[in-house]
């Protein structure tokens, strides 16, 4: 940031189609993007228009939270409120709106936190959402909860950076058991809206302590945290000391590419822990994010302004298997400070929005990542100055001629023999060249000057007109029905895979999808959400019978219909739903998962209001408590109250009306 001041799913039923994402503490995919200062309706068509369909694991959004009034980027960066999350982009059922859609499009959502500090501009005034403030008086902070007033004027001392103002921005005191509350729930709001992941903003700014604190109070969600880590700094703020919180921002990854590509690109193959980086799972990385284009807080980075070196250098970092790579997409600027455009990308149609994330070269390698993710780097090739190739294992492989020549070379892939699309080619994966793999995993590339070239196993060169549209190259059933074996399913319509499974009903009943049958590539569903996460857990079933499995490759969303001879589960209530504060009192439906028993997965705050009740029928009209706090429920009964807090199993029998809260 540039702060400124003036001055396991169970199956039951017939037939299911499964849902959203499910938004808690998962882990790190293939490639996210940030999408700079978009508003929440435009992120939302995004995940479905092009973000999920290209294979983007993640969007990072700005702040979700009313800050100052004013039109300059960093406006963002200066809190109001924490309870009003009216901004910039948008309404809190905006808010709400996009992370649900973009959930279903089976792009996760992590969200900007500004933390460390509140407002300073003009030392007061009236918030985006309409809240009034003054310099240390917001609605959740009085003078008392911040440190005192000093500015930083030592990098060098730990203490002062971390007690003192960054930029005449009152420090909050972090220490403070009311503040960590307070911050805890705003993460846990979040959270319970769905939000997947955050990108906490100035975190050398707090002790890894007090982050600590807080991030244990709202459940440990999935974070990773900005730390410039500038040499001749205090050993205290470098990035490995926060490590242990998350993943942290890996700055020092960009300049190191931008300098190489300015020189010679054949030094590249090693980069990583051995240049003095973060380890590469500790570590997320870009070419440039919002500040470094801006030339804020340290410059040395490619932009987009910077053209075909910009370009693939993002080929490069998608390519390579370093780290969990984020794409920076924003808008164009000649003022270092302008907000973003008035209207917005409309399907990046306005020229005011850049977006680099929809480049050809950059998109088509989100893919590429995702098809290669968990191989290794092999077979590399380079001319001693700047053209190089490599490929990731038996699974892809890529050719960057970073010089003003074109290249003609005969190179080792290490892939299977076949006809591949030259997935840089065009903006679809397969509107381009077709490159031919013979039978000794060789293949002749004419990359012209400046650019580059990449194919992988799931770009297969298709030569009809009328192919059906498939994300995966095959997709196996495995699991206990067939003893783990690798049952080839059938791809019947555009990205659906089918097959016809005979479950025998058996208590430890479970399967995969395997995309490879080698287990290299395989998905499960971890949170029991209906939707697969790539090496998400086991999907257990208590189902018998003979059932049609069925997979989109697009959504990521399975279902299991029942064919014949399946035993139907027996309960006394229609539907059951989860209502409570947990859930922001909205309606989570319960699955039956044996007979009379219903169960739904609920992430909790532990907060002092916490309560629930289920609903039949998600309307209130028949609705359940307990009067008695004994675990029987009556109907219209009272809230039911618990302090848990994290991932927790909610647990309801339909015919002794009792119900359960067990951790998973």
């Amino acid at each position: 940031m540039k702060p400124q001041t003036q001055t396991s799913n169970w199956f039951a039923g017939a037939a299911m189609v499964l849902g959203a994402l499910a938004s808690n503490n998962l882990s790190a995919g293939t490639a996210f993007v940030h999408l700079f200062e978009w508003r929440w309706n435009d992120i939302a068509s995004e995940c479905e228009n092009f973000l999920g369909p290209k294979g983007y694991d993640a969007v990072q959004i700005s702040p979700p939270q009313e800050h100052i009034s004013l039109d300059t980027w960093w406006a963002r960066y200066q809190p109001v409120t924490y309870t009003n999350l009216t901004s910039r982009s948008g309404t809190e059922s905006e808010l709400a709106s996009m992370i649900q859609r973009c959930h279903a499009a089976g792009v996760k959502v992590y969200a900007d936190a500004v933390i460390n500090h509140t407002a300073a501009w003009n030392s007061g005034g009236t918030g985006w959402g309409g809240t009034p403030w003054s310099l240390t008086n917001h609605p959740e902070f009085s003078p008392a909860d911040y440190h005192s007033n000093c500015d930083i004027d030592n990098y060098a001392d730990a203490g002062n950076v971390w007690n003192c103002r960054l930029s005449g921005l009152p420090d909050l005191d972090t220490g403070s058991g009311y503040v960590r509350d307070t911050l805890a729930a705003y993460f846990s709001k979040l959270s319970n809206m769905g939000v997947d992941g955050f990108r906490i903003d100035a975190v050398k700014h707090m002790s890894p302590a007090d982050l600590g604190a807080i991030l244990g109070a709202a459940g440990n969600p999935w974070v990773f945290s900005e730390v410039i880590g500038a040499a001749g700094e205090a050993a205290e703020i470098q990035p490995a000391n926060y490590t242990h919180l998350g993943r942290v921002t890996e700055f020092k990854y960009g300049t190191d590419v931008a300098s190489n590509f300015n020189g010679q690109i054949r030094n590249l193959e090693t980069i990583g822990e051995s240049w003095g980086l973060l380890p590469s799972s500790d570590a997320v990385q870009f070419i440039d994010n919002h500040d470094r284009e801006r030339g804020h807080g340290g410059g040395g980075n490619f932009t987009y302004k910077d053209g075909a070196k910009y370009n693939l250098a993002n080929v490069f970092m998608l390519a390579h298997p370093y780290g969990y790579p984020k794409v920076m997409s924003g808008y164009a600027f000649t003022d270092t400070d302008i907000g973003p455009p008035a209207s917005g990308p409309q399907d990046c149609g306005n020229s005011a929005w850049i977006c680099q994330h929809r480049w050809g070269n950059i998109a088509n390698m989100v893919g590429f990542r995702n098809h290669v993710d968990g191989t290794p780097l092999q077979n590399w090739w380079d001319n001693g100055d700047n053209q190089i190739a490599f490929s990731r294992g038996q699974k892809g492989f890529v050719v960057i001629n970073n010089e003003s020549g074109g290249l003609e070379q005969d190179l080792y892939t290490g892939l299977p023999a076949g006809d591949y699309c030259n997935v840089l080619a065009g903006d679809e994966p397969c509107s381009g060249d077709v490159i031919s793999v013979d039978a000794d995993g060789y293949a002749q590339f004419s990359v012209a000057a400046n650019s580059a070239a990449a194919i992988h196993g799931g770009a297969p060169a298709a030569p009809c007109s009328d192919c059906i549209a498939q994300n995966f190259p095959q997709l196996h059933f495995r699991g206990t029905p067939n003893n783990w074996g690798a049952a080839a399913m059938e791809l019947v319509a555009d990205n659906t895979w089918r097959t016809t499974v005979v479950f025998d009903g058996s208590s430890e009943q479970r399967f995969k999808f395997d995309v490879e049958g080698d287990w290299s590539w395989n998905y499960g569903d971890s949170d029991a959400d209906g939707v697969l996460e790539q090496g998400g857990g086991d999907i257990h079933t208590p189902v018998s019978g003979r059932y049609r499995v069925e997979v989109n490759d697009q959504t990521l969303a399975y279902s299991l219909t029942c064919l014949s001879d399946c035993g139907a589960l027996q309960s006394n209530l229609p539907s059951l739903y989860f209502r409570g504060t947990a859930n922001s009192w909205g309606s989570t439906a319960m699955t039956l998962v044996a007979d009379n028993t219903w169960q739904a997965t609920v992430s909790f705050d532990g907060s002092t209001d916490q309560r629930f009740k289920v609903d039949v029928h998600g309307d209130w009209s028949e609705n359940y408590g307990d009067n008695d706090a004994d675990g029987t429920l009556e109907q219209t009964g009272a809230d039911i109250y618990t302090d848990v807090s994290g991932s927790y199993r909610v647990t309801v029998n339909d015919a002794a009306m009792s119900y359960s809260i067990e951790a998973q």
